[in-house]
């Protein structure tokens, strides 16, 4: 071979190399980047009641874990106000009563957590392994979302299923028998 076809072939390998380079970094430039978008790392639904733009009143991995339909049910996620004023959350789903709880100003609180706030709605109308409409409010602010339904299929929400608490009758004394 040549020194002329190698320097040709070299001045290809190049100039593909330099296309392939520049290519590849219009391609990154037109790509969003992913590791900036919020998105919801688990079972549970993040919501923001002041809308997403404003972070400041929300849920986060919201889910509820109930044995059936019309059962009652353990809510789990956290409730986080990061604005400068205490806030009373509001979680309202068909056909139960209204929960709420109270978070101070800048904390979190963790619901149904082992050092947590229990919450528990008096029934769920929606299956196991469908979603529940919910309402979340704080204040006059509400915003509509669909709340994820579990029950104790998966091990980690076995202990969270609600029990319903059972009576124990004491056993009377036998008769002793007379003479």
């Amino acid at each position: 071979m040549s020194r002329r076809a190698t320097a040709a072939r070299g001045a290809r390998t190049t100039a593909l190399a330099a296309v392939s380079a520049a290519g590849a970094l219009l391609l990154a430039a037109c790509a969003p980047t992913t590791t900036t978008l919020d998105y919801d790392p688990s079972d549970g639904v993040g919501v923001s009641v002041l809308g997403e733009e404003n972070r400041d009143l929300r849920g986060i991995n919201l889910l509820v874990v109930a044995a059936a339909e019309g059962e009652p049910g353990n809510v789990l996620g956290a409730l986080t106000n990061e604005s400068a004023d205490d806030a009373t959350f509001t979680l309202q789903s068909p056909g139960a009563a209204p929960v709420v709880v109270e978070v101070p100003a800048g904390d979190t609180v963790y619901l149904n957590a082992e050092a947590g706030e229990p919450l528990l709605l008096d029934t769920v109308s929606a299956a196991p392994g469908d979603y529940l409409d919910a309402v979340l409010a704080v204040g006059g602010d509400t915003k509509e979302f669909q709340l994820p339904v579990f029950d104790g299929t998966l091990p980690e929400y076995a202990d969270y299923v609600p029990v319903e608490a059972i009576e124990v009758v004491e056993p009377s004394a036998s008769p002793s028998p007379s003479e």
